[in-house]
């Protein structure tokens, strides 16, 4: 969430409203036609391939219309206000919904949509516009993040010995004097140390 209030370098930079929700309309539109197509395949009696768009071609053009109106209104919105930031994704919302709930005829419908949509997407907005959270911060180097992450949850090895033990593969220094002196006492032989290397005496 940025607010563009500041000086000369924090200017809000206009957005092409128009190509915006025409792109982001096709894009609902083609999410849409998927649905449509994966309800046809669902149907139970036998239909043509052309009932994705004459059965259940109304969930595409829902579907490309609430996309393009909620664009067109977030993007106009940001325009016209010069800042970007959830109260844009409101009124977005706004429309958006109002458009979703056309389809049910009735005003309640019209503004209760509108405002379940507005509501939701103001929250997204606020909350860091991702399902992540909130994006990291761009002043600090990526390297150094993953440094202090590092060092900040890393554990000394005595204590992953001390919670998992020896052996399977992790040799702590003086592993294989402890080995021999724990087979010598479980079975009473020493066990000599034999090197692979030929050139090693």
């Amino acid at each position: 969430m940025a607010s563009h209030t500041g000086g000369d370098d924090d200017k809000y930079k206009r957005q092409d409203a128009v190509s915006a929700a025409v792109t982001m309309g096709a894009l609902f539109g083609t999410g849409g036609l998927f649905l449509a197509a994966v309800k046809t395949s669902l149907e139970r009696k036998h239909v043509g391939p052309w009932a994705v768009f004459s059965k259940h071609g109304h969930i595409a053009a829902t579907f490309a219309a609430v996309g393009t109106v909620y664009e067109f209104s977030r993007v106009a919105s940001a325009n016209l206000r010069e800042k970007n930031d959830h109260y844009n994704n409101a009124i977005a919302g706004a429309f958006g919904g109002a458009v979703l709930g056309l389809k049910a005829g009735r005003i309640p419908a019209v503004l209760g949509y509108g405002a379940l949509m507005a509501v939701t997407g103001a929250v997204f907005e606020y909350t860091g516009g991702r399902f992540q959270g909130f994006g990291r911060d761009p002043d600090v180097d990526e390297y150094e993040r993953k440094e202090m992450l590092r060092k900040r949850y890393r554990r000394p090895m005595e204590e992953t010995i001390a919670e998992i033990g020896e052996g399977r593969s992790i040799r702590p220094p003086g592993y294989e004097e402890r080995r021999r002196e724990r087979l010598k006492e479980a079975y009473g032989f020493e066990v000599k140390p034999v090197s692979t290397d030929p050139d090693r005496v």
